[in-house]
Parts: C-alpha cells; structure tokens; sequence
C-alpha cells in the first residue's frame, strides 16, 4: 500500500485528479478519467455507479485499503476524500502496472 499511496500523493501533487463522486463522474463520463480509487467507505449507489460507468469506458477502479479520512490525508487534503479519478499521472507511476 505505501507504492499507492506515494503515487496517488504524486499523481494529485504533479498531476491532474478529479476529486469527489460527482467530478469523478464527470471525468468518466467525458473519458478524461485514467483510473479510479474508491475506499471501502462510500455509499452502495455511489459505488455502484462507479464501478458500472467506469466499467462501460474501460476504466480501471483500484480500491484504497483505508477510510475517506486517510485518503484525504494522502492527498495532502484536510477533508475526506471517499473516491478521485486520476487525469494526469504527472510525475507518478500509478498508471503503470
């Protein structure tokens, strides 16, 4: 886990990443969005939704071993944070496999 979340770090820090489920949306839907990372704490609907729209435009959803709370703390974001869609990788290698 700590790979992932120096990347994510790196990937919101020298890149571009859509933040929250209604611009993560978005960034699915206008196929801007390189890869998802949802935690475990979201709701069944949202999460739903996710999984299916980005299922639909082939893209792939990772999911944070940890709470909305420390995925914001990652981010460097004094807010939780509970799904982002990364954009631009930037200077990361998460969109390596």
């Amino acid at each position: 886990m700590a790979d992932l979340t120096n990347d994510i770090r790196l990937a919101v820090d020298s890149g571009k990443a859509a933040i929250g489920f209604n611009t993560v949306i978005d960034s699915i839907k206008d196929n801007t969005a390189k890869l998802v990372i949802v935690t475990s704490k979201n709701k069944e609907s949202n999460l739903e939704d996710i999984l299916h729209l980005a299922g639909v435009a082939g893209v792939k959803v990772v999911k944070f071993e940890g709470n909305p709370v420390e995925l914001g703390s990652v981010c460097g974001k004094p807010y939780s944070i509970s799904v982002l869609s990364v954009i631009d990788a930037g200077h990361s290698n998460i969109l390596k496999d």
